[in-house]
């Protein structure tokens, strides 16, 4: 199974920073996620 480049705490991280209330968009941009895997990682 492939590893992840981003940790358990850094995957938190960047779901708290959309949570405080910045679009989903702009953090998956600033991150170099797609917003695909930003919605995958909420759901776990």
């Amino acid at each position: 199974m492939r590893k992840s480049k981003f940790s358990e705490v850094q995957i938190a991280a960047i779901l708290k920073e959309a949570e405080a209330g910045v679009a989903v968009t702009e953090v998956a941009r600033k991150h170099g996620i797609s917003a695909a895997t930003f919605y995958q990682w909420r759901s776990k």
